[in-house]
């Protein structure tokens, strides 16, 4: 067990070292700014787009995502407190003890790598060509294993799990074994096994049940 904080632990302190409640003010306003922008273009690139919208046929999606951009810091406050409530069951499965509000401040900015894919799907489609269909713009995740296969030969119900396991996905666990290597004091190794069998076990049975249940 390490029971100072080893150089690495505080150099993530340090620079960790402002107003959660702010930034998750700026994540949040991040997020809807990207989604907003993006799902105009999704809608955009429905062919006859003006005709349809000056119809009112597009009420509906206008509705829906306006619900998804009132849910998304609810979304977020329960992404969390879920995934910092699981990572600290593993730790006292492991006989650990770390620190729930810190545990849920460090989930918190590392929420912050999901800005980026979301970012690069709405610069890659910010001026999509006539042939881009509002289906390609919707499944698009950048750096993912779903962007390494052809979606007509993959069945439906694995293009979300396949669009879950990305690069990002895997610097989100990696930040979360630093963040937890500096909130318990425990070794790197420790702190890996600890995620790895909390909050990367529960991801993967996650993305089984969810293939499970498709229908």
């Amino acid at each position: 067990m390490s029971q100072t904080p080893s150089p690495i632990s505080q150099r993530i302190e340090a620079n960790l070292d402002f107003d959660k409640r702010l930034f998750f003010l700026i994540l949040v306003i991040l997020f809807l700014l990207v989604r907003y922008v993006t799902n105009d273009l999704i809608l955009q690139s429905i062919p006859g787009y003006d005709k349809l919208e000056s119809e009112g046929s597009f009420m509906v999606f206008h509705i829906f995502n306006a619900l998804n951009y009132v849910w998304t810091p609810f979304a977020l406050l329960w992404k969390f407190t879920a995934t910092a409530f699981v990572i600290w069951l593993g730790a006292f499965a492991f006989g650990y003890k770390a620190p729930f509000v810190r545990l849920w401040q460090f989930v918190l900015v590392a929420e912050f790598i999901f800005i980026i894919p979301e970012l690069i799907k709405m610069l890659v489609y910010i001026k999509p060509s006539d042939s881009v269909t509002f289906q390609e713009i919707r499944d698009y995740y950048p750096l993912s294993l779903f962007s390494m296969v052809n979606p007509e030969s993959v069945a439906t119900k694995y293009h979300y799990p396949l669009r879950a396991i990305n690069l990002f996905e895997l610097i989100y666990v990696v930040f979360l074994i630093f963040g937890f290597h500096t909130v318990s004091r425990r070794t790197l190794s420790e702190s890996t096994f600890v995620i790895l069998f909390s909050y990367v076990l529960m991801f993967l049975l996650w993305l089984l049940f969810y293939i499970l249940v498709y229908k």
